[in-house]
């Protein structure tokens, strides 16, 4: 039996037994029955339900293409995952996609106001998007490609397209320190909010603006905060609001900074500094190890993408960005490779724009 899309109604355990009468007996958990479905075939099939993801799916859409959003997480998941009280530095007409409006009474959009935006955005263009779906496999070529993904409960769905646009981004992918201790549950590398850390020991890892916005707020919210990061001083791209903040917190000796530093050790009650005067042993309670993401390289290498030796940008066509693979086109901040500050929402999100007038040459008739 071929794999096809999971039926709604229907789990038989792969172990079952029948009995005289026909029914199913489960010896075990169930695994899902796979059944055909006639919404497996479409004509694009987008990976990344992100800002640029949606936008691609909507313009391969108004296009005339029957098109489908996949994504591990839930849409926009980079976005869910900022800290829940982060601000936008953009202004809000810059984070539109499809053509429809972003109103906020704030100069600049919050995280709430902008996961309602893209909800609201998906639910206007009807976006065929299938949540937390991770994408195992990609084969097959140009005009047939088999995309076969796992749901949270491993239910196995496959999928076919003719054509494939990869947006993944790179936010769900930290960078690692790579040193003892890293694995404990005491480490983190997002940051989502402050109230768990009160009149705790927090040591931030980090000089950019992740690392300087958690400090602040942290600090703000009765956490005990000291700062270690490799530079000499804060890192120049922190936003220009930010940086005088968080240096008069260090200069007023309320956030605790060690520069040209690093974290050389995590214990589950101290952390062991490597500091320009020596080891330095500091108790510590919680980490935040705000050090950058990357795209997930390894996922388009293993579908053939070729990626430069060393800022590992995807080989791609600048204009209609289709990568050395045809058929596959990359879009959103995996175009920049290790560069990720080279593109944003707001130039990515018209990938779509110029992916769909390729499609059109290549699809249409």
């Amino acid at each position: 039996m071929s794999r096809e899309q999971v039926s709604d109604a229907t789990q038989i355990s792969e172990t079952d037994t029948v009995s005289e009468t026909g029914e199913q007996i489960p010896d075990t958990l169930p695994r899902a029955l796979l059944h055909p479905r006639p919404d497996n075939s479409v004509d694009v099939i987008v990976i990344g339900a992100g800002p640029t993801g949606l936008a691609c799916g909507i313009e391969a859409q108004r296009a005339g293409f029957n098109s489908m959003v996949i994504d591990k997480g839930c849409i926009v998941n980079s976005l869910y995952n900022y800290p829940a009280n982060m601000t936008f530095f953009t202004t809000p007409e810059l984070l539109e996609i499809g053509d429809i409006p972003f109103s906020t009474a704030h100069q600049k959009p919050t995280r709430e106001e902008a996961l309602e935006y893209y909800r609201k955005v998906t639910e206007h263009y009807h976006l065929n998007v299938r949540q937390y779906q991770k994408v195992e496999t990609v084969t097959g070529q140009d005009n047939n490609f088999q995309v076969t993904t796992s749901d949270r409960l491993n239910r196995i769905f496959d999928y076919r397209a003719r054509k494939l646009i990869v947006a993944t981004g790179y936010y769900d992918l930290p960078n690692y320190l790579g040193i003892p201790g890293e694995e404990l549950p005491k480490v983190f590398h997002y940051y989502r909010e402050p109230h768990p850390y009160f009149d705790c020991d927090v040591v931030i890892i980090g000089g950019k603006n992740s690392a300087a916005i958690a400090a602040l707020d942290l600090w703000r919210h009765g956490a005990r905060v000291t700062l270690v990061h490799r530079g000499e001083k804060l890192h120049g791209h922190v936003k220009y609001w930010i940086l005088p903040d968080i240096e008069n917190r260090i200069k007023a000796g309320e956030v605790a900074a060690y520069f040209n530093s690093s974290v050389e050790e995590i214990a589950p009650d101290h952390v062991i500094l490597n500091t320009p005067n020596g080891r330095e042993k500091l108790k510590n309670d919680f980490v935040f190890a705000l050090i950058g993401y990357h795209p997930d390289y390894d996922f388009l290498r293993a579908m053939g993408i070729e990626l430069s030796p060393e800022q590992c940008r995807p080989v791609c066509d600048p204009i209609t960005l289709e990568s050395n693979v045809a058929g596959i086109y990359v879009a959103g901040v995996i175009v920049a490779g290790s560069k990720t500050n080279e593109i944003f929402i707001e130039n990515g999100r018209f990938h779509g724009q110029q992916i769909a007038a390729h499609l059109k040459t290549k699809l249409e008739g």
